[in-house]
C-alpha cells in the first residue's frame, strides 16, 4: 500500500507553471514587463508614513518580535504593508496591526489580461467563496499555473484584497485579488498584544461555506440514535488506520446525539477505485453496509458493473477548501477543526456531549 502525499509543500512545487514553448516575448510584452518592474520599484521605495512605522513597529514588539526590523513598506498584498526582517522571511500587516502573513510573495509569471482593479470585499463575505466574476477575473490572470482550474476554490479573507485558495490537492495559499502575487503564508491573528494563531473565525466561516456546497445526497450519513446534540463533518480514507479506530466509535457517538457525515476523501493510491465501489451502492443503507465492511473488517465491495458514475470526485473536489492534511479530519457543523486525539476525553467536550 503506497501512503498518500498530504502534507505541507512549497509553493513552487505545488503550483508549477505549465509547460510552454520557447518564445520571445512581444514588444508589447516587454513594454508591460518593463512597466511592471517600474511599478513595482516604485511601490518599493514608497514612503510609509511616520506614525505608521512607529505603530506597526510598536505592535510587532510589543507581539514579541525580537528580529530587527530593517524597513517597512507598502506590501504587493492589497491593505497590508510588508514589514522586512533581518535575516527572517518578511511580515505582511494591516494598517492596524490585527492580521499578519509571514512569507515572501511570488509574483504570478502569467500575462495579466485583466488589469481592472477587483471591487474590494466587506466583512460580511469573510470565509464566503468569490464571486464567480472575481473568479473569473484570477483565472483569466493565472493561465501560466498549471494546477488552477474553475475548480480551485477561492474565497475572502478578513484583509479586502487577500484571498485564501487551495489545490484540489487541498494545499492552502494566499494570493492578492488581481492574482498578481502568492504566498503560502497564512494569515495570523495579533489580539491584546499577543499573536494568538490562525484566523480561527475565517477558517470557521469558510469551511461552513464548504459544507454548504456539498452534495448531500453523497455523505455517508450515521444519524443520532438519541436526541441530536451535535453534527460533525469527518473526511475519510478506508485505508486509513485512525479512520477505521474513529469508525469504531460511530455508535458511542450516536448514542451521545452526534450525527457524523462522512466525507469521501481518499488520499490513499488504492482507495478512489475502492470507494468508488462503496458510493457506487444503489441506496443510502447499502453504501453505509458497504462503508462499516471496510472501515470494520477491511472488505472491499466492488462497484457493480452497471455504475458508471463517479460518485466520490465531486464532492472530494468541493472539500479542497477544507484543506484537509491529513484524515480522518473532524470538524463540527460550525466549521471548527478538531485538533487532538479522538480518542482523549477532550473529544467530547469540543463536542458538548457527555
Amino acid at each position: 500500500m503506497t501512503l498518500p502525499v498530504l502534507k505541507s509543500a512549497s509553493l513552487v512545487s505545488v503550483i508549477l507553471l505549465a509547460a510552454t514553448a520557447c518564445a520571445q516575448p512581444s514588444s508589447a510584452d516587454a513594454k508591460s514587463n518593463d512597466l511592471t518592474q517600474s511599478s513595482q520599484h516604485s511601490q518599493t521605495v514608497e514612503a510609509v508614513s511616520a506614525t505608521v512605522d512607529k505603530q506597526l513597529r510598536q505592535v510587532l514588539t510589543q507581539a514579541g518580535i525580537k528580529t530587527q526590523i530593517t524597513s517597512i513598506v507598502p506590501s504587493n498584498l492589497p491593505n497590508m504593508y510588508q514589514v522586512n526582517l533581518a535575516g527572517q522571511l518578511p511580515l505582511h500587516i494591516t494598517e492596524d496591526g490585527r492580521y499578519v502573513i509571514q512569507g515572501e510573495l511570488q509574483k504570478n509569471p502569467s500575462k495579466r489580461v485583466v488589469t481592472k482593479t477587483p471591487a474590494r470585499s466587506t466583512s460580511a463575505q469573510v470565509g464566503k467563496p468569490v464571486s464567480a466574476s472575481v473568479k473569473s477575473d484570477m483565472l483569466a490572470n493565472m493561465a501560466a499555473l498549471k494546477n488552477m482550474s474553475a475548480k480551485t476554490p477561492f474565497f475572502y479573507t478578513a484583509v479586502p484584497g487577500v484571498i485564501w485558495g487551495a489545490t484540489l490537492e487541498g494545499v492552502p495559499f494566499l494570493l492578492s485579488d488581481d492574482a498578481q502575487y502568492i504566498t503560502d503564508g497564512e494569515i495570523s491573528v495579533i489580539e491584546n498584544g499577543q499573536f494568538i494563531g490562525l484566523d480561527e473565525a475565517f477558517e470557521a466561516l469558510k469551511n461552513q461555506s464548504v459544507f454548504a456546497t456539498l452534495d448531500k445526497s453523497q455523505l455517508i450519513t450515521y444519524p443520532a440514535t438519541s436526541k441530536e446534540r451535535a453534527v460533525i463533518y469527518v473526511a475519510d480514507d478506508v485505508n486509513c488506520p485512525y479512520c477505521r479506530r474513529l469508525h469504531q466509535q460511530i455508535p458511542m457517538l450516536n448514542t451521545k446525539g452526534v450525527t457524523v457525515n462522512v466525507i469521501g476523501y481518499p488520499i490513499y493510491e488504492a482507495s478512489p477505485a475502492q470507494m468508488r465501489g462503496i458510493w457506487c451502492q444503489a441506496d443510502e443503507s447499502s453504501r453505509r453496509k458497504a462503508f462499516d465492511k471496510a472501515m470494520l473488517a477491511g472488505q472491499m465491495t466492488p462497484a457493480p458493473a452497471s455504475c458508471n458514475t463517479d460518485h466520490i470526485t465531486p464532492n472530494r473536489e468541493k472539500a479542497a477548501g477544507l484543506a484537509v492534511m491529513a484524515t480522518p479530519a473532524i470538524y463540527r457543523e460550525d466549521g471548527v477543526l478538531y485538533q487532538a486525539s479522538f480518542e482523549s476525553p477532550e473529544f467530547l467536550e469540543f463536542l458538548g456531549v457527555e
